[in-house]
């Protein structure tokens, strides 16, 4: 097939029904397949597609999610950017990246690159603002964890939930954050004198439990909220923390959480995320924030 043809192929609204065809995508490009994440994309967000002529499913996916006022959002997130491995460098990478760009409709946007990727986005007017080291491993408590009170979160936290993390991530997420007690296995929030000082979860993805969103007042919390996550899973761990948390990339180490690879936080129409790094040590998923 030629590029000119490649070039014509339409882009479309995917919907739930395209979850397999994503999946596969996945894991023809060597990721895992991640059905239950390509679940929460296309539905707390917008995914788009270009199918293959010849019947075989998605050659081309990536995923659009929104952050700030439902009727204006302020943020959009893009994630999963794959292209069929047959037909990579013809062009359908920066027809995707470009109809998302159009589609968001926001003055700002981000994405995690890998090093192959950047250069693509830098392209496109997109700058480096961080970057977050994934560590992944079976937990075992190595290090002391501090002691600070963690509980299961219930639904008469979300109120003080939502007001913290908007606090934190500087833009509205309730649209994720109240999927996450059907999403996770594990939802859970710190207290300190009847005060809500930070939450996470831990949902499960294709070979291990991913711990994200986490939202914290200090390390020590951070840490905690790890540990009682940990506790409640015989599963492998992994989670994506931002690299100027050097505390805490060193004791989830020392706990057997290896680092396994680097991704670089870009933003495009801003100089800089929203929020509070200093509270905000993993996102939900680095494909959505």
């Amino acid at each position: 097939m030629s590029t000119p043809q490649l070039s014509l192929l339409p882009i479309r609204r995917l919907t739930r029904r395209d979850l397999y065809a994503c999946a596969d995508l996945s894991e023809s490009r060597g990721w895992a397949r991640e059905e239950h994440k390509w679940g929460l994309l296309l539905t707390a967000g917008a995914g788009y597609g270009i199918d293959d002529p010849e019947g075989e499913g998605l050659i081309g996916a990536c995923t659009l999610t929104w952050f700030g006022p439902g009727e204006k959002p302020e943020l959009a997130a893009i994630g999963m950017v794959l292209v069929a491995e047959r037909h990579e460098r013809r062009g359908l990478g920066r027809r995707l990246m470009e109809h998302a760009l159009a589609a968001a409709g926001t003055p700002a946007l981000t994405l995690h690159a890998t090093p192959l990727g950047r250069p693509l986005y830098e392209r496109l007017g997109f700058t480096a603002t961080g970057e977050v080291e994934t560590v992944k491993g079976r937990y075992r408590e190595a290090a002391p964890v501090p002691e600070r009170a963690t509980r299961p979160a219930t639904a008469e936290d979300l109120p003080a939930i939502l007001r913290l993390d908007a606090e934190v991530f500087g833009l509205d997420r309730t649209h994720l954050l109240t999927r996450l007690p059907a999403f996770a296995d594990q939802f859970r929030v710190a207290e300190s004198g009847g005060r809500l000082t930070g939450f996470a979860a831990a949902w499960p993805n294709t070979h291990h439990d991913v711990i994200g969103p986490l939202v914290a007042e200090d390390t020590a919390t951070a840490q905690a909220l790890i540990a009682a996550l940990a506790a409640g899973t015989a599963r492998e761990l992994r989670t994506d923390i931002d690299v100027r948390h050097e505390e805490l990339l060193d004791w989830a180490k020392t706990q057997g959480l290896a680092g396994a690879f680097h991704q670089t936080v870009m933003v495009c129409g801003a100089p800089q995320l929203p929020g509070d790094w200093r509270r905000r040590f993993a996102p939900l998923t680095v494909a959505a924030a």
